[in-house]
């Protein structure tokens, strides 16, 4: 038999292990557990069903009506794609055009995309060859994040590092309206189209009293034709790591075919509006070679709505989603009708 003492201690030790005697940390607070029936099962089916079919609806007639024009200038630009994959030009420039006709005006905000088809930005490889804490203008080992492409031979750290940096789509866009026998040129806003957060968090520029000294050491990627300082030589403000459209590049892809925000139409003048009917011309500097591995390129001109662009991705799984909702509800009410036949026939 145990002594007195030993029933004692264990209980000394049982209330030094053991948790609060509270309602909460003994599970002892009232509890609600739901009386399922077949009245609450059918209705919860019905009325998500009949939710997501209405959303659904909602989202797919927004997107419908989205006005948007697509052009590819793959096809069109093939001479500058076969003269800029020779290496030798790698520096020279190379221009090339595509026209299109609006018969139809675009009203309200219109946004530029640049679009790309097989390039594949998920591979994992290719997503970690960045450093986050370069590109928030700290000091980092760049060689740990972002090999191969972190230093030259010659031990010349690259600004920005990285593959996704290196491979940044660089093509300069430029449209053009045809008017009264004259060409303008339509007025593009180059910032403003990025997130907030990425533009005031993610990236920042090293701190300094000009952005030239700030990256005095470093060099460009090995594809780029301008130093990292001299992405936009109109705006100062949108040099260096807060350059919208790295800022924009940088957040990768998960498909091989996307499109990214590449500039929206400044309201002005004849633009005041949108962009009217006639004919237009993009003027493209062609920079981004894509044959080599079968790819494509478009621009594209786009308007949004209050549910975004003109992805229907959203309105389809809504649909999708309740349509399977009530198509479970009517399952269910078909085996709970047939039970209940069956039970009401036994007891005859």
């Amino acid at each position: 038999m145990k002594s007195k003492t030993s029933f004692l201690l264990q209980g000394e030790a049982c209330s030094s292990r053991c948790p609060d005697n509270t309602a909460f940390k003994q599970q002892r607070l009232p509890a609600w557990k739901p009386q399922l029936n077949v009245a609450s099962v059918l209705c919860s089916f019905f009325l998500t069903g009949a939710f997501c079919i209405a959303v659904g609806v909602c989202l797919t007639l927004s997107a419908n009506s989205v006005r948007e024009i697509q052009i590819d200038y793959s096809d069109k630009c093939s001479e500058c794609s076969k003269f800029r994959e020779n290496s030798s030009n790698w520096n020279n420039e190379c221009h090339c055009s595509a026209d299109f006709v609006l018969e139809e005006g675009i009203m309200g905000d219109v946004f530029m995309y640049y679009g790309l088809q097989n390039f594949y930005q998920n591979h994992r490889r290719y997503m970690i060859s960045r450093s986050n804490a370069q590109l928030l203008g700290q000091k980092a080992n760049i060689q740990q994040h972002c090999a191969p492409f972190a230093t030259y031979q010659n031990g010349t750290p690259m600004a920005p590092c990285g593959a996704i940096a290196n491979s940044m789509f660089n093509d300069t866009i430029e449209l053009f309206y045809s008017f009264n026998s004259s060409v303008i040129q339509v007025p593009l806003l180059r910032t403003g189209n990025c997130w907030w957060t990425d533009k005031n968090v993610k990236f920042r520029n090293p701190k300094s009293h000009n952005l030239s000294s700030a990256f005095a050491g470093t060099a460009r990627p090995p594809y780029w034709q301008k130093p990292v300082y001299l992405l936009d030589e109109e705006d100062e403000r949108n040099n260096g790591y807060v350059n919208e459209d790295l800022i924009i590049w940088m957040r990768v892809s998960a498909f091989a075919t996307f499109r990214n925000l590449y500039r929206r139409v400044k309201r002005v003048e004849q633009f005041a509006d949108g962009l009217p009917a006639g004919n237009y011309t993009f003027q493209i500097s062609y920079n981004f070679p894509v044959s080599k591995f079968k790819g494509r390129k478009h621009v594209i001109l786009s308007t949004v709505v209050w549910s975004g662009g003109s992805s229907q991705f959203l309105g389809i799984a809504y649909l999708v989603t309740g349509s399977a909702a009530t198509l479970t509800g009517f399952v269910i009410t078909g085996i709970h009708l047939k039970l209940r036949k069956k039970k009401t026939y036994f007891q005859k």
